[in-house]
């Protein structure tokens, strides 16, 4: 539904700060959030339990009872690349197909809905469906836990990597750090009540020049408390022990500082943060 500015991603990556895990412009930072990224996944958690990965793939037996494909005969198709376990796209797709001809509509969803998460969500090898990410799919599907936790890892991870790696790409979910970014830069007379409906007001800044609007921003310029926020319950701040919040997702783990982005809570940053509050914790 969002067509992606690439310009924008691309000058986005030059202001990340990876020691400090926020987007650090000149008089001010942003931080993507649990709780922004809730709302642009329409996926708030409330009562549900957030997905972790513990490191257990599914067993092929689990994942033939929702793609339709005995075990054995994904066990003969399952490919290891580079040290990533899945299952190869175009299998799935042929069986969507297939389940689509037979009328059989229930398992087509599913496996369909298994194809747009790992394509949209969670994209790693192409041409493979990472069986790490089928558990995701599969605690998402049948335990109803939210993803977005695991997402938001992924996002602070591929940013993290590239600035260890120049060339590493960034792919996990760029519509979401698009909208964010969107939402937070433009203001509009007309607050919108939900992410999408706020980007598509901005649309016509898509065609900006990114780089230059990035580096001129300053912090007056900024839509800091965003509507859609408004009448929350909280926020993650800490985590027991930990002053920040950590992070979990498929591919390892990583942490934020809410304490950076105390200025999007609606609060004003009255001194510098202490340097345990803005630990790294990566992994």
């Amino acid at each position: 539904m969002i067509e992606v500015s690439i310009e924008a991603i691309a000058s986005l990556t030059q202001y990340y700060d990876q020691p400090l895990r926020c987007f650090m412009f000149g008089d001010f930072q942003l931080v993507p959030s649990v709780e922004e990224f809730e709302e642009i996944l329409g996926c708030p958690l409330g009562g549900r339990k957030p997905y972790f990965f513990f490191g257990l793939y599914p067993s092929m037996a689990r994942i033939a009872k929702v793609v339709k494909i005995s075990a054995p005969n994904l066990d003969q198709v399952k490919q290891n690349i580079n040290g990533v376990v899945g299952l190869p796209r175009k299998h799935l797709e042929e069986k969507v197909k297939a389940l689509a001809d037979q009328g059989e509509w229930a398992s087509f969803i599913d496996v369909l809905a298994l194809l747009v998460f790992e394509v949209v969500l969670f994209p790693n090898v192409d041409g493979l469906v990472d069986v790490a990410v089928i558990d995701a799919f599969l605690a998402y599907h049948h335990s109803k836990e939210s993803p977005v936790v695991a997402v938001l890892t992924h996002a602070y991870g591929t940013f993290d990597r590239r600035c260890k790696k120049s060339g590493a790409r960034i792919v996990y979910y760029t519509p979401a750090l698009y909208v964010w970014l969107v939402s937070h830069l433009f203001l509009h007379e007309s607050r919108s009540i939900c992410p999408l409906q706020g980007h598509y007001m901005y649309v016509e800044n898509g065609k900006a020049n990114w780089e230059q609007l990035l580096a001129g921003m300053v912090g007056a310029f900024i839509n800091w408390f965003l509507r859609w926020k408004e009448g929350g319950t909280g926020v993650l701040f800490s985590c027991e022990a930990f002053t920040n919040v950590p992070l979990m997702g498929t591919r390892g783990c990583i942490n934020y500082n809410p304490v950076l982005a105390i200025r999007q809570l609606g609060y004003p940053m009255r001194e510098a943060p202490s340097e345990k509050s803005i630990t790294p914790f990566i992994a």
